[in-house]
């Protein structure tokens, strides 16, 4: 017996797909409902229940005009009287093709912009009203990261110009002071890719470091966005900054920590921690038994 629903949703699904670094529409696929829900003697046409369906995508990502990455989480919701569903992996592919793509003067009007396509492209898709929201990043950290500010607070994000996207160190800059200082600096918006499936990987990267040269957070915005193009595993790209911040500075009596923590992919995270041997940090050295931290709330 022919299976329609399997056919159209095979499109994507199981197979290698490459992505597209510019927005593309095209990988949406619907499926209709009306297959499944004849096996079931449901009517479609007089459902005997009402309801939503409600998708939490954890890794939408895009850029600004400028190309400054922002990251959120993004919930969808629709009826359940809506003739089509949307096939997962093909969400997958189309949010993904974002990730490069250029909205907004800001990250407030960038995700404006995400916002009003998304819901024009799946509402066009579905047949249906569809509703969404980006939730902000307001996750619960351990104690133990209570100490660390946001990098983009220190820049001047109207004026930051991004344009490298493959891993370059010459981006960061340094700049001796006279004083030694600390300094915890969270990064939300690290993208890189997995080095077999080229399918996108996000963290957030935690960076304290005690030294009396001071490494610009402009420059050092830049150079995590240059990992938006590179392949690697998680632990790699951990040790990639990690060194690339090591030879700055003088390891001699500097301190040094650099921790990521990644979204999940099929229930499971990698969170890679590297800190130099004289760390002082408060909890590096036991930091691997208590991470406990919900990178994006979804209580909305």
């Amino acid at each position: 017996m022919h299976d329609y629903t399997n056919e159209v949703a095979s499109k994507f699904l199981g197979k290698r797909v490459d992505g597209s670094d510019v927005y593309n529409p095209s990988f949406l696929v619907a499926i209709p409902r009306c297959e499944n829900r004849k096996q079931y003697n449901i009517d479609s046409k007089n459902l005997p229940f009402g309801g939503y369906d409600v998708w939490h995508a954890y890794e939408f990502s895009s850029m600004t005009e400028n190309g400054l990455p922002y990251t959120r989480l993004l919930k969808l919701k629709y009826n359940s009287q809506s003739e089509f569903i949307v096939e997962s992996k093909s969400l997958k592919l189309y949010l993904n093709s974002f990730n490069m793509s250029r909205f907004g003067v800001c990250i407030e009007d960038g995700l404006n912009i995400c916002k009003s396509i998304i819901k024009r492209d799946l509402s066009n898709l579905l047949k249906t009203d569809v509703e969404l929201s980006f939730l902000e990043n307001n996750a619960q950290r351990e104690l133990i990261f209570d100490n660390f500010k946001n990098i983009l607070d220190f820049v001047d994000t109207s004026h930051i110009k991004i344009d490298t996207f493959n891993e370059s160190p010459e981006l960061l800059e340094v700049e001796h002071l006279d004083v030694i200082s600390e300094y915890y600096l969270y990064f939300d918006a690290l993208r890189s890719n997995c080095r077999v499936t080229h399918q996108p990987d996000f963290g957030d990267v935690f960076i304290y470091y005690k030294s009396a040269n001071h490494i610009k957070e402009d420059s050092l915005v830049k150079y995590l966005c240059s990992f938006r193009s590179e392949f690697h595993f998680h632990e790699e790209c951990c040790e990639m900054i990690y060194k690339r911040l090591y030879d700055l500075l003088d390891m001699n009596n500097d301190e040094l920590f650099v921790c990521i923590l990644y979204t999940r992919r099929g229930g499971i995270d990698i969170c890679p921690l590297r800190w130099s041997m004289n760390c002082s940090f408060s909890g590096a050295d036991n930091l691997l038994n208590t991470i406990k931290y919900a990178r994006r709330s979804i209580k909305q």
